[in-house]
């Protein structure tokens, strides 16, 4: 039961999330009036849009784009055809929109940026996954996103496979190498955090950066952690680290992982691949919102 509660809390928070992204987004592009609308549209004018289908990859944002439709005109007609996760192919229709054509025409550009960006991200995503067939490694996404649009881009990475690190510097502990040398080393600053969570902070899970061997050997002696993360470390010696720790602690392998090195890395044996390339290097895929009219 805890865990379902949990499930919905996130959800819910989610949810509030994304329909205060919604709200600023539209704020920032509409501002005072969406006047090419105004000037030529009819306020009460009713009509329907496709979503086109311009280039074949994963699709993503969906659900998103419902949101922002209804987020603007609550009774809307949003008849979808496909749903995220699915592969798209060019010339498919994702779903037809009836609704105002002022709804219509304020959410288009706000529904195409996010899916097509989202779109992108999942299609990449999924690329990494599938090399990761066959080995129990995982793919992690990071904190590299572009600013106030993480939730959407997180999402992507969920839709096309991958797994969804911390959201944020709030909901775990992650001691990364400025941090250890600002404490003055990394025995230190994990009994540092260990103390913050057993007092201020229950429950936060800790991770801790290790640069080379004698740093997994130090968190090893100290312990106190849930992951240990082995940055720019090679294969050959993420295999090394793999027995100091002896499966004790989860761990992740980051630091340029990329689609011509990742199987080498998920053939260590290691829990997690981290790569923010899923995300910063993702290319927006080409959809396109068009005006359904009678013929």
């Amino acid at each position: 039961m805890p865990g379902f509660l949990f499930l919905d809390l996130l959800m819910i928070n989610y949810n509030q999330q994304l329909d205060t992204l919604i709200k600023n987004a539209l704020a920032e592009d509409i501002g005072n009036g969406d006047h090419s609308t105004l000037c030529c549209i009819d306020a009460h004018a009713e009509g329907k849009a496709v979503l086109k289908i311009k280039e074949d990859g994963v699709l993503a944002g969906m659900d998103v784009a419902e949101q922002i439709f209804k987020y603007v005109q609550r009774n809307v007609q949003f008849n979808a055809f496909k749903k995220d996760g699915d592969q798209m192919q060019f010339g498919e229709i994702a779903f037809e929109i009836a609704a105002d054509i002022h709804t219509i025409l304020k959410c288009e550009r706000l529904v195409l940026n996010s899916m097509q960006r989202m779109s992108g991200i999942a299609t990449l995503t999924k690329t990494y996954v599938d090399k990761l067939k066959g080995y129990k490694t995982r793919l992690l996404d990071t904190r590299k996103t572009t600013p106030n649009f993480r939730l959407l881009e997180k999402e992507a990475v969920r839709i096309g496979g991958g797994t969804n690190h911390r959201f944020g510097l709030y909901d775990m502990i992650m001691l990364k190498d400025n941090h250890i040398d600002y404490c003055g080393g990394i025995r230190k600053a994990i009994e540092k955090a260990c103390n913050y969570v057993q007092t201020i902070k229950p429950g936060l899970r800790i991770e801790v950066e290790t640069r080379n061997l004698e740093d997994v050997k130090k968190v090893m002696a100290t312990g106190k952690v849930q992951v240990i993360m082995l940055d720019n470390f090679t294969p050959a010696q993420i295999v090394e680290a793999l027995k100091i720790i002896d499966g004790q602690y989860e761990t992740e392998a980051s630091g340029g992982i990329n689609l011509q090195n990742i199987e080498s890395y998920a053939a260590t044996g290691v829990d997690y691949v981290s790569s923010g390339a899923i995300i910063h290097q993702a290319r927006s895929l080409d959809l396109s919102l068009k005006a359904k009219t009678a013929v």
